[in-house]
Parts: structure tokens; sequence; C-alpha cells
């Protein structure tokens, strides 16, 4: 089907059937448009007590009219106390306490009794374990070793005490000392600890 205009009414230049249709179509949409309805379709009328409550904006202005005079009072006394450094007479000096301060009290006494039976009861405790035997046995161990050791302790005692020197000397940011008064203060040591053990 050919998709050329089909005009509606009869001339010879195409143009000008468009536009005598365009016209023709203009006005026959501005008279719908100014057409009366024959029926009554308007919107309707809008009562203004049925939208907005008069007496709910009055009593919401004077709140703001109260507030706005509250807010205006509080801010001249601020001022005024910014003024004046708030310079005010009637102090009060109370001091404020604890309700349950006594209870406390109570509750820490009972507690310091209680630890002080506790440790009276933990001092006076005999140990299960002797320490003295203890000590003579290990005394009597190291006698063994030192029978039975390829060194004598005191070899080992003077080697273990050059090499805590040397890192306390590390520690301290110190020049090293000398071998041979590392090896000086370990025998002065080890003779100190030999004439211990004599006198016991």
């Amino acid at each position: 089907m050919h998709r050329a205009y089909q005009p509606t009414t009869a001339a010879n230049n195409r143009l000008l059937k468009k536009r005598w249709d365009q016209r023709q179509y203009d006005l026959h949409r501005n008279k719908v448009a100014d057409i009366k309805p024959q029926i009554d379709n308007k919107a309707p009328r809008t009562y203004m007590h049925m939208h907005l409550k008069l007496k709910k904006l009055q009593v919401e202005e004077e709140r703001l009219a109260v507030v706005e005079r509250d807010n205006r009072i509080l801010l001249e006394k601020m001022s005024y106390i910014m003024r004046t450094k708030g310079k005010v007479d009637n102090w009060n000096q109370y001091h404020q306490k604890s309700l349950n301060k006594s209870s406390r009290q109570r509750e820490l006494l009972r507690v310091t009794h209680e630890n002080q039976a506790i440790l009276k009861r933990i001092s006076s405790k005999e140990p299960h374990y002797n320490h003295d035997i203890w000590e003579e046995e290990w005394d009597q161990n190291l006698l063994y070793m030192q029978n039975i050791s390829n060194y004598p302790i005191r070899w080992l005692q003077n080697k273990k005490r050059q090499e805590n020197l040397r890192k306390k000397e590390k520690l301290n940011n110190t020049a090293p000392a000398n071998n041979e008064e590392i090896s000086e203060r370990a025998s002065s040591q080890a003779s100190h600890i030999d004439e211990n053990n004599n006198e016991q």
C-alpha cells in the first residue's frame, strides 16, 4: 500500500493539502475543548474548616510565642551572667555523700577480718615438706657430683660467672673487661662460696 499522505480536501499541491487538513484538525480540537458538558462534572466545593483547623493553628502560635518568650528571658539571663561573671550569694554548702557508705564500710571491715584470719591460719600452718632435709640432700648430691665429675664444680661455676659478667657488660654498654679481670672476679667469688661452705 502506498504510504504517501492521503488528504481529506481536494487540491493539486500536496503541501497545501496538508496545511488545510492541519487547520481543520486544529479547529476541531478547539471546538472540542470549548464545548460545554451537559452534566455537572466539576470538583466539589472545598470548605476551609474541613481542611484548615484555625483553632489548632491558634494554639500552636500561642505555644510558640510562650517558647520564644522563655528563650528570650533565658538568653538575657545568660548574657547577664557572662557580663557579670555570675555573682550569686546563695551558694549551697552541701557535700555529696553516698547512701550506702556505712554498709560498704561494714563489708570492708568484714572482709578485712576474714583476710587476717586466713593469713593467720596460713602463717601458723606447718609445711608438709621440710626444706632443711632438702638442703642437706642437695649438699650431699653436690658432694657426689664433685667426686664423680671430670672437672671440678668450681671451674663450671667460674665459667658461668664469666658468661654472666659478659652479658651484663653488654647490657650496660660499658667497655668489656679483660679476661684476667673476669677470672679474678670469678675466683674471688668462688673463694667466698668455699669459705661459706666450710663455715657451714
